[in-house]
């Protein structure tokens, strides 16, 4: 047996594709075009390549693009300043914030800074509330492409069994409550969940997001089952981060033998995150007007 693979990038294009569309007969509305605004602090490499490719999708999608890069020892008021900024500005309709901030700058009052009605990363509380009451809000962009991911698979989820690893703010425990949502019965696990592999072997739906390289090995996988990996680890000699190979926290080939659908890494969950930024993006764009 070997797993269908949930090819991402090309999930990811078509999706794109149709919000040009939208983003296309918004501007014809309503005189402007949706705005995104950036903002970077430093220069921390991978930050550096996500806000690129972040800032040319969002240009390509035909969307405003307004980029903020701060030096690396700005202060908190001064962050704090442009965010109120950002939420003043009628021509924003989102404002990422790319984390992680510089170790002396505290994320915490950046998120609550931002205006709910424009936090496209959907981490504010408001937001966050709103997903657990079911009510409408800006959902985190990982776990709105881990989900549209998990649908090409499996179309009904109610009944199943979704495992979720991994307990963070991010995508954690929101993609376990996208699934519970979707009518699937959901168990929340982590690095510390005793007999783990076991409890991963009882999943139709495994979705992998603790951080650690290939944790999940192909007999803790339930024949058939859909598996999403959200990890992203580079492994590499002593030394030499930057040149080692990246890898999901699933052991891909293994799984691959046995689950019945799988995303791989690079190429999976990875470019849904951009994708379902945009969407946020234009979905905020609307509710403001």
């Amino acid at each position: 047996m070997s797993a269908t693979i949930i090819d991402g990038k090309a999930v990811s294009a078509q999706l794109r594709a149709e919000l040009a569309g939208t983003a296309a007969r918004f501007e014809q509305r309503v005189g402007r075009k949706a705005g995104l605004a950036v903002v970077l602090v430093g220069n921390d490499p991978a930050s550096e390549v996500y806000v690129n490719s972040k800032i040319q999708k969002t240009k390509e999608t035909g969307m405003a693009s307004f980029a903020h890069r701060l030096p690396a020892d700005t202060d908190q008021e001064t962050l704090l300043a442009l965010v109120q900024q950002l939420n003043d500005d009628d021509a924003v309709d989102g404002i990422l914030v790319q984390l992680p901030l510089p170790g002396h700058l505290d994320a915490g009052p950046v998120i609550l800074a931002i205006d709910p009605a424009k936090d496209v990363d959907g981490l504010h509380p408001e937001n966050a509330g709103r997903l657990l009451a079911g009510l409408p809000g800006l959902v985190p962009c990982t776990p709105s492409g881990a989900m549209i991911l998990v649908r090409r698979a499996v179309e009904d989820l109610s009944g199943l069994h979704a495992v979720v690893i991994g307990r963070s703010n991010l995508v954690g425990k929101p993609v376990a409550q996208l699934l519970l949502n979707a009518n699937a019965t959901v168990t929340m696990a982590h690095s510390r969940t005793r007999n783990l592999a076991e409890l991963c072997r009882t999943a139709d739906i495994l979705v992998a997001a603790v951080g650690r390289p290939e944790l999940v090995r192909g007999d803790w996988i339930k024949p058939g089952a859909v598996v999403i990996d959200v990890g992203v680890n580079r492994l590499a000699p002593e030394g030499q981060a930057a040149k080692g190979r990246l890898v999901g926290d699933v052991a891909y080939a293994e799984a691959a033998q046995v689950a019945g659908a799988i995303t791989p890494v690079p190429g999976g969950v990875g470019p849904m995150t951009i994708a379902c930024l945009l969407q946020n993006t234009l979905t905020a764009a609307e509710r403001r007007i």
